[in-house]
């Protein structure tokens, strides 16, 4: 799940100066579970835009604000408004796949902070930063990438104490937390394995999965 946070109101409000006609855009899966883009935050913002002298014209909620074709359907209804922006309340895809659909500024409600596990209803935790060179079959399922505050893939940095990071001692090393699962795991000759450098990725990155589809 995208984890996204609100953006303070102030910083909104100042991207939004001279804005006087706005759409709101939300979305209805990871932005309403982080409760920063669902039915009941688009209500909020839409009363606070207009305590604030801005018009509220529409409000959309698609299913997915990344789901290209989906946005483009939902957007419709924005046609033949007068508006002067989009405010949208998803993650920064979601913004910039809505910005490909109108004609107008786009603006984010939103900061996207992580990909994370969801522990439980409004608990997150960062577990994978999409590096595109998953080691998790030598780390017994434990991202050294995300998990380890330096991201090292070759072992620990010998800076921990009493278990904890020495970046941030409220974390757990993510190489005694590696190595106590292999150990249980019975598999700590993974550990003799080295990761190897990581590849440099171009970005954007792409996916077509209909690419040689017969």
């Amino acid at each position: 799940m995208i984890i996204t946070r609100k953006k303070e109101r102030e910083a909104l409000l100042a991207m939004l100066r001279g804005v006087r006609r706005a759409a709101l855009v939300g979305c209805a899966s990871c932005a309403a579970a982080c409760q920063t883009g669902g039915e009941k935050e688009l209500e909020e913002t839409k009363a606070f835009l207009e305590d604030h002298g801005i018009q509220v014209l529409a409000a959309v909620l698609p299913e997915e604000c990344c789901h290209k074709m989906l946005v483009k359907r939902d957007l419709k209804a924005l046609r033949g408004l007068e508006l002067d922006a989009v405010v949208c309340l998803a993650c920064g895809d979601g913004v910039q796949t809505v910005a490909d659909n109108v004609a107008l500024p786009v603006y984010p409600a939103n900061d996207t902070l992580f990909l994370g596990q969801v522990e439980r209803v409004g608990i997150f935790h960062e577990y994978c930063r999409m590096c595109g060179d998953c080691v998790l079959g030598a780390t017994g399922g434990i991202c050294p990438v995300t998990r380890c505050a330096k991201g090292l893939v070759n072992g620990p940095c010998g800076g921990q104490k009493d278990g904890k990071c020495e970046v941030n001692p409220e974390n757990d090393c993510a190489w005694i937390l590696i190595y106590r699962r292999l150990e249980r795991l019975g598999k700590l000759d993974s550990l003799l394995i080295p990761a190897g450098q990581r590849h440099e990725h171009a970005h954007p990155a792409h996916l077509n999965l209909r690419e040689g589809a017969k």
